[in-house]
């Protein structure tokens, strides 16, 4: 059970450096959309970077977690490792791919993963669209 949690925290770890380093490209991304002249395309131009830059945020983590899967044979041979740890991110749980037994802890710490940064996401989402508003980008 401790190396479960190990290389659970270990991904985590990982995938919370990732989302924080994007969180600075988020702030770069949005202070560039800033620079078209329309305020209403200003804000789309803002929220569409934001928002795709997020997503391939979460791909990306999705990806280590699918290579963490990987290198510690976590799953029957011949599992989809990426559709297993989107499935696992996403906390959608179709239950048609499980863990082996000796990683079981796996899916839920994906879960539990994902959760956070999509929370850490929708959060920041949020704060760019309340800063354009202040700003006056929308008018």
């Amino acid at each position: 059970m401790l190396r479960q949690f190990l290389v659970s925290i270990a991904v985590s770890l990982c995938n919370i450096a990732i989302h924080a380093i994007v969180m600075a490209a988020v702030l770069r991304v949005a202070r560039a959309a800033h620079a078209t002249s329309n305020q209403s395309l200003r804000l789309i131009a803002v929220m569409a970077a934001v928002v795709s830059v997020l997503m391939a945020a979460h791909i990306a983590e999705v990806m280590l977690w699918s290579f963490a899967y990987a290198s510690v044979d976590a799953a029957p041979p011949g599992t989809d490792l990426v559709y297993f740890a989107f499935v696992n991110y996403t906390t959608l749980g179709y239950g048609d791919v499980v863990p082996l037994q000796r990683w079981h802890l796996l899916g839920p710490m994906t879960a539990m993963n994902g959760v956070l940064l999509f929370g850490w996401s929708t959060a920041v989402i949020f704060a760019v669209l309340q800063k354009a508003l202040m700003t006056g980008i929308s008018r």
